[in-house]
């Protein structure tokens, strides 16, 4: 029998009834296969928690926040197994802690050091069905952590590379992956199949289906992860291996990103070690800089510009205001009102000018590009937040994406 690792998100499990909805799922599957299910919270709880904190302070300490957010899961872990119990199922639920998920000491966004999954291979000895808590493990110091947003994926694509699963479901409120957002692009077409780098790409610049570190880990340790829709029986989407035939297709997808914010520091003095200390500052508070422009140097002086996730722009610009004092920097500006918009296909590779018509489609609805950033299989431009949607139209529209393939 194939070994199997479902994971079901917050609005698959937002009440008892889809909860018994996804235990009736798990049985059909549990028939002819070995199972292991991950859960999410329910619906919005984790949000709810996060209000609860703020109403309490405006700045809650992050262990204390990891020990409240932790308990969504938990709730969710024991509902289900009381549904698998119920229809007839053995069945056990699992903390983070409890199934080995050891984690870095960085709260509210952790990284998987190491999976020891001692307790869910006895349970699937046993003959038992194991529910796992998603988005949460234990520090080296024995502490509560939590894996970021989205890190229920994580947890799920984790323990299929421990346990040498057979295919890694995720299910969510969508039934794939597809080529735009289907809310912003009404003729976006759902992908049958997409490689592990175009769905990295994909996830890390905007598109919400998948969080991106566990498709880093999916590819890392060759788990074939299955996007599907909770609520439909339909096929879903197969993130894999690049294989032959892909590369016919030279954009695969367009996203876009409204939670970015740009941080520029005007004339910083251009020597050896500045970036270093500009870029130290951000990264001691765990905040992650994604795109980077530097001027060319003036009478010894330059501009930096960089974007940063929304949320944590605030906390950016508080540690680059003493750095830019101490390095002699005439000052920081920054904007909210900025998204990013990315084309994404490993097809670039092999064909050129895909740069030029991307450009020359955003020139011609009149919108201005701010940053340009670029992989082997990307090109992503940072435009006003309020053209972002109509850039994602117009670029779906020129690449021919709602058009469907052969197969």
């Amino acid at each position: 029998m194939a070994l199997i690792v479902q994971k079901y998100g917050g609005s698959s499990v937002a009440d008892p009834e889809k909860i018994k909805g996804v235990a009736r799922r798990v049985a059909e599957s549990a028939a002819h296969h070995r199972m292991v299910v991950v859960v999410s919270a329910m619906g919005r709880t984790t949000d709810s928690l996060l209000a609860l904190a703020h109403q309490i302070t405006p700045t809650p300490d992050p262990r204390e926040l990891d020990m409240l957010l932790a308990t969504g899961e938990q709730v969710t872990i024991a509902l289900l197994a009381m549904a698998l119990q119920a229809l007839g199922l053995k069945a056990r639920s699992f903390t983070g802690p409890q199934v080995g998920m050891r984690t870095d000491t960085a709260h509210t966004r952790a990284r998987i050091t190491r999976i020891t999954a001692e307790r869910v291979r006895q349970a699937l000895d046993a003959g038992e069905i194991p529910v796992v808590a998603g988005f949460q493990g234990l520090s080296e110091d024995d502490e509560i952590t939590t894996l970021g947003r989205g890190g229920s994926d994580l947890t799920a694509v984790a323990l299929a590379a421990a346990l040498k699963a057979d295919l890694c479901e995720i299910y969510t409120d969508v039934d794939g992956v597809y080529t735009a957002d289907p809310n912003v692009v009404p003729d976006a077409r759902k992908l049958a199949r997409i490689t592990y780098d175009e769905m990295l790409e994909l996830a890390s610049l905007g598109a919400k289906v998948l969080q991106a570190r566990s498709v880093e880990f999916a590819k890392k340790y060759g788990v074939p992860v299955h996007v599907r829709s909770t609520f439909k029986p339909d096929p879903g989407t197969l993130v894999t291996r690049e294989e032959q035939g892909m590369e016919e297709v030279v954009v695969t997808g367009v996203t876009h990103d409204r939670s970015q914010a740009k941080i520029s520091i005007l004339r910083v003095p251009d020597r050896p070690g500045i970036a270093a200390r500009v870029f130290g500052a951000i990264a001691e508070r765990h905040i992650v800089v994604d795109m980077i422009v530097q001027n060319i140097s003036r009478d010894g002086y330059t501009d930096m510009s960089f974007t940063v996730p929304r949320p944590d722009y605030r906390r950016a610009v508080e540690a680059l205001e003493e750095v830019a004092r101490a390095i002699g920097a005439e000052g920081i500006v920054h904007d909210e009102r900025v998204a990013k918009v990315s084309i994404v296909g490993v097809g670039m590779r092999s064909h050129s000018g895909v740069a030029a018509r991307m450009f020359g489609v955003l020139a011609k609805e009149g919108i201005n590009i701010q940053m340009i950033s670029t992989s082997e299989i990307a090109i992503s431009c940072v435009i006003e937040d309020k053209y972002a949607e109509l850039a994602v139209r117009a670029l779906h529209d020129a690449f021919e994406l709602g058009r469907e393939r052969p197969a």
